[in-house]
């Protein structure tokens, strides 16, 4: 089998990366490895003291690591809002956005602008953040999006009709099943519109197959089966950082474990287009969902 490592990872000095979720995860990794090659972290989480902690880890392996920490919370709009203000201030490009955040089958929960607490902070935070940084990663040649999804995408339906369960039965499994296609959806229809207006800025996307992480905390199961499945998390880390940073990767593509179903491995190159998901990943859901997440969040892209 191919085997692509953090070693594999090409030089990232002088480039700067946002990394949500940074503090904990496949984005503690993802950002430690990004330090060691040289690249300036944006390291973007909700809780500044667990950010604070992660920093200080990172910087004890990786000494002349350069880090920032940011707040932002996805679940808020206006956190998303204000984080890509005060970004904006200080840097005036960017080169990698890494959509990695997330939280897993919590129980119901409505944020304050109304959307179902997973759909909230997996989706649509990412997307109104990439939306306000765009400007900044299109300066930038051959800049990189990548979003982070999950197998559990194979099982995830967009519910266009009543997305932030207003109308049907709380299911926090289908919920976080929505909200990973979504994430699906959301790369892959960015990147097509990105080719649309001739630009060099690629969206790619990724998933790190069955790793063991603190989002599985509110599912006893999946922490039980981590003894038998699950990868450590820095190599659960690795699908995201080849899309993020192989000079080998195309926009529109999708990147997770090479093993068996893809539940561990070193990252290579999936189909998407498998199981549920060879119904669900179509270009008219991809444009739906982009249009209905214009509408819920008024965000609007301009390229």
């Amino acid at each position: 089998m191919e085997k692509w490592t953090q070693n594999d990872i090409t030089d990232q000095k002088g480039k700067t990366a946002i990394v949500t979720g940074s503090n904990t995860g496949i984005g503690f990794y993802t950002a430690k490895f990004l330090a060691e090659k040289g690249a300036h972290v944006i390291m973007a989480c909700r809780s500044r003291k667990k950010a604070e902690a992660a920093k200080a880890r990172i910087v004890n392996d990786v000494p002349n690591a350069s880090l920032e920490l940011m707040e932002l919370d996805l679940s808020s709009q206006a956190s998303v809002k204000k984080f890509a203000q005060k970004f904006s201030k200080k840097y005036s490009t960017l080169d990698l956005l890494i959509n990695n955040a997330g939280v897993m089958m919590c129980p119901f929960s409505r944020t304050e602008d109304g959307f179902e607490l997973q759909l909230a902070t997996n989706h649509f935070g990412h997307f109104t953040l990439t939306g306000l940084l765009l400007p900044k990663l299109m300066k930038i040649e051959n800049s990189r999006i990548v979003s982070v999804s999950s197998m559990a995408a194979r099982f995830g339906k967009i519910a266009f009709d009543d997305p932030n369960y207003h109308n049907r039965p709380y299911d926090k499994m289908k919920a976080y099943g929505q909200t990973k296609l979504a994430n699906l959806l959301f790369g892959r229809e960015l990147n097509r519109r990105l080719e649309e207006a001739g630009k060099s800025t690629i969206a790619l996307i990724a998933h790190p197959g069955w790793t063991s992480t603190d989002l599985q905390r509110h599912s006893p199961i999946a922490k039980f089966m981590n003894l038998f499945f699950a990868m450590p998390t820095w190599k659960g880390s690795l699908p995201t950082l080849r899309a993020a940073t192989d000079p080998e990767a195309q926009g529109g593509k999708y990147y997770g474990p090479g093993g068996r179903m893809e539940m561990r491995g070193w990252p290579v190159l999936v189909n998407p287009e498998v199981g549920r998901n060879a119904e669900a990943v179509n270009w008219p859901d991809a444009k739906r969902l982009w249009e209905m997440s214009e509408e819920l969040t008024q965000t609007r892209y301009e390229f």
